[in-house]
């Protein structure tokens, strides 16, 4: 089987391939989560505090009118 070397815990670790790219994989996937709920946590601190900022919370058809007078 094919090794390949990992760094984990401040340690180079030889594995075999399966395994580093599992590893690899769920760094990814916890990335992506990550950045997933920062950007989801800017996205709702805009959209709320920009709302609660005017004074009066409108649904999305209410703003979509107000604005074609």
């Amino acid at each position: 089987m094919s090794k390949e070397v990992i760094h984990r815990d401040g340690e180079d670790v030889v594995v075999r391939e399966d395994t580093a790219k599992a590893f690899r994989g769920v760094n990814w996937a916890l990335l992506s989560i990550g950045a997933f709920v920062i950007i989801a946590g800017i996205l709702f601190a805009v959209f709320f505090l920009g709302a609660a900022g005017e004074g009066n919370i409108q649904t999305p058809g209410q703003a979509a009118n107000a604005n074609s007078r």
